[in-house]
């Protein structure tokens, strides 16, 4: 029985060996699989390399801040609490969403509770503390002699996160307290502790 055998013509069979020996355009292939990836990665990576930045910046603005009221020994007033917020928003690089309560706060060891001598905030997301809210916090207070102080700075942003990468918006929330460094007190006797309509404790504000 005779066999038959059929080979492509010389032309074709010439173009088909180029086309198995062509490499031209597997770069760009591969690229276009894995370019997404890569560019989803690098987004990642620096989204949570900037919140941990942010998170690091807002606590270093929140111990200059307790620091810097530490020392003070003249009389603070609302011009001062005011540049106080205006310093932290510059240091936290976020002008629309901080919020900062700076309040004085000693230890009442006849009541066995803490006191406050003054609160101020400034910003919408936190309210003055008074004598009954500031016991809410006292596990995160120090341990302190009788009517000892100590200067409580608290300051509170929304991170928004860079890429949307799966990370939703959190607050970025501290707790700083400095013992009164040069006085035994400092003292504050602003008319303004709130920058919002009414106290915590339902009080009316007074305005400058």
């Amino acid at each position: 029985m005779t066999e038959i055998c059929f080979a492509p013509p010389f032309g074709l069979r010439s173009a088909l060996d180029r086309f198995r020996r062509d490499e031209a355009g597997s770069v760009a292939i591969e690229s276009a699989f894995y370019l997404p990836l890569l560019l989803a990665m690098f987004a990642a990576i620096f989204t949570l390399y900037d919140a941990f930045r942010q998170e690091s910046i807002s606590i270093k603005a929140a111990y200059t801040i307790s620091d810097l009221v530490s020392r003070e020994t003249a009389t603070l007033d609302d011009v001062y609490m005011d540049n106080m917020y205006l310093l932290t928003q510059a240091m936290t690089r976020d002008t629309r969403d901080v919020s900062m309560r700076i309040s004085a706060v000693y230890w009442d060891e006849a009541n066995k509770s803490y006191g406050v001598d003054w609160s101020v905030e400034r910003g919408a997301g936190l309210e003055v503390w008074n004598n009954d809210t500031i016991n809410t916090v006292a596990e995160n207070l120090p341990v302190l002699p009788d009517q000892e102080r100590v200067i409580l700075v608290e300051t509170w942003n929304n991170l928004l996160p860079v890429f949307n990468v799966g990370l939703d918006n959190f607050n970025l929330y501290n707790f700083v307290f400095t013992r009164p460094r040069f006085a035994g007190q400092v003292i504050f006797e602003g008319m303004r502790t709130s920058d919002g309509p009414v106290h915590d404790d339902g009080t009316e504000d007074a305005t400058p």
